[in-house]
């Protein structure tokens, strides 16, 4: 059933799609804020693993245009989920469960989309990645996101080879055109699936980076793949894209090689916050498997 459009509004519609497994709360304490923004979503869809990773009556005011739908985890499969009921809207805005949008955000990315009929996808600028340390408390995001209430959005969009998977948004009727999905070939967390969605977007019009659009990415580390799976998707997904051709030798390589060097080097040190062990031997996994001919994004699934 198609979301109901607000009264008398002509304008694009547009959706924000979240898919969790496993923190719900995190996601409690992020969602009640898109509440905050100039302009509203049309509707919300929350996709999650299992009923224990969403509490509807936590949702409170947004609960009357939210839609919770369950799919089997993995992060494509829970978003091609959403993207099964966004039947009545123009945008859908993929965020994370831990990702914190500008008052603003939703109201520039309309103004994208509308003002550039071929840009296909945008993603924002991120004032502080907490996937980059230890992670940030949410009352430090929030403080950075209100600063951002306060000024007038300046900036400009530039073309971008993809879009960052915790903040991206695109326009549907293009996903609807050539009959774009992600890949679950890519399981769990999957490891690049915004570098492949992008790629495959791209065929078809611009993707663009906005200064205009400013989120904080908290970074919460409850509920990630562990350090080993991780570590074998660093290598596995994109060999995997290189074959699909949505991603470039040029860009892979260097991913590739920045992973194995990062790992090897913080192996003896390395941070609290992330299993530099666990990824380094994953690596050496899929290094081994790539040899052997038996590399896949999948044998993530029964690695332990």
């Amino acid at each position: 059933m198609p979301f109901e459009r607000y009264p008398g509004r002509t304008d694009l519609r547009i959706a924000v799609g979240i898919a969790t497994t496993g923190r719900r709360r995190i996601l409690h304490s992020v969602v009640p804020h898109l509440l905050d923004q100039s302009r509203l979503a049309d509707c919300i869809v929350i996709c999650a693993a299992d009923r224990d990773d969403v509490d509807a009556d936590a949702l409170g005011a947004l609960l009357d245009r939210t839609r919770i739908v369950f799919a089997e985890r993995g992060l494509c499969r829970q978003r091609n989920r959403i993207l099964q009921d966004m039947e009545d809207v123009d945008i859908l805005l993929f965020l994370d469960d831990d990702f914190l949008i500008a008052p603003n955000y939703l109201e520039e990315t309309v103004r994208i989309f509308r003002s550039y009929p071929d840009v296909v996808m945008s993603t924002g600028t991120v004032d502080a990645d907490g996937i980059l340390g230890p992670g940030i408390p949410l009352e430090d995001g929030l403080r950075i996101i209100r600063s951002h209430s306060k000024t007038t959005p300046t900036g400009r969009e530039k073309q971008v080879y993809s879009g960052y998977g915790c903040n991206m948004a695109v326009r549907l009727s293009t996903v609807r055109g050539y009959g774009l999905r992600f890949d679950e070939n890519l399981p769990l967390y999957g490891w690049l699936e915004d570098v492949d969605f992008s790629r495959q977007l791209a065929r078809h019009g611009r993707i663009v980076s906005s200064e205009r659009l400013h989120g904080v990415h908290l970074g919460t580390k409850s509920g990630r793949t562990s350090g080993l799976r991780l570590g074998y998707s660093q290598i596995a997904n994109p060999v995997y894209l290189m074959s699909k051709k949505t991603m470039s030798p040029r860009h892979a390589a260097p991913q590739i090689m920045r992973n194995l060097v990062a790992n090897a080097v913080k192996f003896i040190r390395p941070e609290p916050w992330v299993d530099r062990r666990g990824r380094l031997l994953g690596n050496m996994r899929a290094v081994g498997d790539l040899v052997r001919g038996r590399l896949s994004p999948r044998n993530v699934t029964v690695l332990e």
